[in-house]
């Protein structure tokens, strides 16, 4: 498969996001992004070649990058999104043909494309334990990428490396919904199961099966508590995934404190990017702060000549819309000349209607409505913005990532849906009709969907496999490093992750660097419904993986610290 222009604007944009946040917080530098720097220095100045001084270093990176831009934790910064969205379109394909590798349109290729990945991360990983920089130190310390470090000496007493694994068993625990009013979302865990299944029958991880034990917590946080303390201690598993962000909120300072592995969380609230204060949680998908600062682009390069605009916010009054709010606000703040006035409206999780909170939006005559919320809440809101007749009067509209399935939350409002556009965090749906007959693995998850009895036209089964597969991943790196599977082994292979996910777009990388960079996926597309295909048309991909500043979560002083 030819290698997308979207990758090398993600190489050219990494190099001008390293001198943009290299002190971002909490965020270290690694020896390949410094010789970029260092090259694009020598490039522009050719008669400094061998400059040493700090000062004429720092002039020279001026040059380069031009003011520093305020950083942003747990996200991007406006200067790398519009660096990433604007770079030349231009490329010479002979060069590009020289990076193919792997044949992405066969499931063949894809599965080539991983065991070769698998085989890089496992070789890098090896050399580094063997010479004692990586893995447990005789200090009971593990260490791994970029500074990353647990300190086991401050794990329970009882604590086990292997707890969960049998001679023929990995035992992994989840809590989502399977009932309530985000019950859908839970359909994610029996796509999940469904690629354990096929893992499984090709020899599952290191010849021992993948099994799920599993709980429906409704989306009540309370629930989420109640059922991870059951998994910790009576049903004694390797790993624990939680889906929501004040469900995972609710556990995360517990798992850490029990040094269980809590990798991959469905949720993209920014607290999961932050590998020293919760080192054993990391996150899946797109940080909602970075998505934050993505809408306000889009408004900033698509609305300029309205500019600046009213922006109302249709908020889930819980953790997760709390995440999105501060994100926005902080654009808002730092963009009074795209943003004149951010008018946040917050809904009851389970309220039934949201008719009230959009009548008060429309009183503020916003130019631009953007769902800061999930479930059925966002086809609430695209049906009343219809309704009220707000829709008219508005120049765009936004529903949020975690509502891209069309299916799901937008073709049910038929028309009222047509023009809506998303942050899409780069996702495949995979009841898309064009990947349906063009993309390798969207056709291996619908075919293993039906094999087990499940609608392929279900997005929410799909989005399984997004969970499922950097899971598997990592277990079987971790399964190959030296001392074999163990928790402190899957958390250093997932620290390391960097590998083709299929059920992303192509262009947008899957990966972290220990303490450097927390957050897996940094790209999204930016697309609009079509409602006559009932479908995303994508407008642009961008990705600039490893830019974002890390995120100690503060709630009460305003977010990432």
């Amino acid at each position: 498969m030819q290698l997308s222009k979207n990758r090398l604007l993600r190489l050219l944009a990494l190099l001008f996001a390293f001198s943009l946040v290299a002190a971002a917080c909490g965020g270290g530098d690694d020896d390949d992004d410094g010789a970029a720097t260092e090259a694009d220095a020598e490039e522009e100045t050719v008669e400094d070649e061998e400059m040493a001084d700090e000062e004429e270093m720092a002039d020279e990176e001026e040059e380069i990058a031009g003011d520093e831009p305020e950083e942003e934790a747990g996200g991007l910064s406006q200067d790398v999104v519009e660096q990433a969205s604007q770079e030349d379109d231009e490329m010479v394909d002979d060069e590009m043909d020289d990076m193919v590798e792997f044949d992405r349109s066969t499931i063949d290729g894809i599965w080539e494309e991983a065991e070769h990945n698998r085989a890089v991360i496992i070789e890098e990983l090896t050399a580094k334990i063997e010479s004692g920089e990586y893995g447990v130190g005789d200090d009971n310390i593990l260490r791994g990428a970029a500074g990353f470090t647990i300190d086991l000496n401050e794990c329970p007493g009882d604590w086990s490396n292997t707890e969960g694994i049998t001679d023929d068993e990995i035992r992994i625990g989840q809590t989502g919904p399977q009932s309530g009013t985000l019950a859908l979302y839970g359909n994610a865990r029996l796509g999940w199961q469904t690629y354990l299944g096929h893992v499984n029958s090709v020899g599952g991880v290191a010849g021992r099966n993948v099994v799920m034990k599993s709980y429906d917590d409704a989306y009540v946080a309370a629930q989420t508590i109640e059922f991870v303390d059951e998994l910790i201690e009576n049903d004694n598993v390797f790993s624990i995934h939680t889906l929501g962000s004040p469900n995972t909120l609710a556990v995360y300072d517990t798992l850490n404190a029990e040094c269980i592995p809590q990798p991959f969380v469905w949720t993209g609230h920014p607290a999961w990017g932050d590998p020293e204060i919760h080192p054993w949680t990391t996150g899946s998908i797109l940080s909602y702060s970075t998505e934050a600062v993505l809408w306000g682009n889009w408004i900033k390069e698509n609305l300029a000549d309205e500019l600046p605009v009213v922006v109302a916010g249709l908020i889930m009054d819980n953790d997760f819309g709390l995440a999105y709010e501060l994100g926005f606000e902080e654009y808002a703040h730092n963009n009074p000349d795209v943003v004149s006035e951010f008018v946040p409206v917050r809904h009851d999780p389970a309220a039934p209607t949201i008719t009230n909170e959009v009548t008060t939006i429309s009183a503020n005559n916003p130019d631009v409505f953007i769902s800061m919320t999930a479930g059925n809440a966002c086809l609430l809101a695209i049906q009343e913005v219809a309704a009220s007749g707000l829709k008219d009067e508005l120049s765009a509209a936004f529903t949020p990532s975690v509502c891209k399935a069309p299916a799901s939350w937008i073709s049910p409002a038929g028309d009222d849906g047509n023009g809506w556009l998303i942050v899409g965090g780069g996702v495949k749906d995979t009841t898309d009709p064009v990947l349906i007959e063009n993309d390798a693995f969207i056709q291996f998850v619908r075919a293993s969907l039906e094999a087990n009895d499940l609608d392929p036209d279900i997005a929410m089964f799909g989005n399984g496999y997004m969970i499922g597969y950097p899971y598997v991943e990592a277990l079987r790196i971790a399964a190959e490093l030296p001392g074999g599977l163990t928790r402190t082994n899957f958390m250093l292979a997932v620290r390391s992750i960097n590998i083709h996910h299929p059920i992303f777009l192509d262009g947008i990388t899957f990966a972290m660097n220990g303490n450097a960079d927390a957050f897996p996926i940094e790209g999204t597309d930016f697309s609009q419904y079509d409602s006559s295909s009932a479908s995303w048309v994508v407008s642009l991909v961008i990705d600039v993986n490893g830019a974002s500043g890390n995120c100690a979560w503060d709630k009460d002083n305003g977010g990432c610290r």
